[in-house]
């Protein structure tokens, strides 16, 4: 394989990716983001510990999905961290109501 062929084949796994994404972010709460890892869930618990003047955070999310292309399954029921880095948790917004942006060729709407 070429280094222009793995480089395709990266980029390729990256918009399928990205494309799951926007296919699922609308039925979570939360993003996650550890200095590893990007994660969608609706259930996260995070805990500050201080251990001999060492200040660390503990993680906890359930029923999680992980942005890593490299996994052949992104799904995940529990999820645990550790880490001394930073840890961004955002809650997602949630319009309670979506409107169409476009008219489907079948006659409905298109989300």
């Amino acid at each position: 394989m070429s280094a222009e062929d793995l480089e395709n084949f990266e980029t390729e796994m990256e918009l399928k990716l990205y494309r799951e994404y926007k296919d699922i972010a609308a039925q979570f709460n939360y993003v996650v983001e550890t200095e590893r890892r990007f994660y969608l869930t609706n259930d996260v618990d995070l805990v500050p510990r201080n251990t001999d003047g060492e200040v660390y955070f503990e993680l906890t999310m359930r029923d999680a999905w992980v942005w890593d292309m490299y996994r052949p399954a992104r799904f995940v029921k529990t999820v645990r961290v550790v880490t001394f880095k930073d840890v961004n948790i955002e809650e997602l917004d949630k319009p309670d109501l979506a409107m169409p942006d476009k008219m489907s060729g079948e006659g409905g709407f298109r989300a």
